[in-house]
């Protein structure tokens, strides 16, 4: 009995750390994002780029998938 409680706390304890895990790759991608607008855009520019830098790590969060426009990779959240 004490080896099956044992497993199933070890299992969720990986899970809740897998989980939060993906969620700073997408953070880190959207921080990846941001630093790319605030080199790059023009200054009327920036607020739009920030902007899709946010609805891009909205999906990574749903789907786990980040889409940059010219590439998707996924693989960045287990669902």
């Amino acid at each position: 009995m004490r080896i099956g409680f044992a497993a199933v706390a070890m299992l969720t304890l990986l899970s809740t750390a897998t989980a939060q895990a993906a969620a700073l790759r997408c953070s880190n991608e959207q921080n990846t994002c941001i630093a790319v607008c605030n080199k790059s855009a023009s200054k009327a520019l920036l607020s739009s780029c920030i902007t899709t830098c946010g609805q891009r790590n909205a999906f990574c969060m749903k789907t786990g998938c980040w889409d940059d426009g010219s590439q998707r990779y996924c693989g960045l959240q287990r669902q």
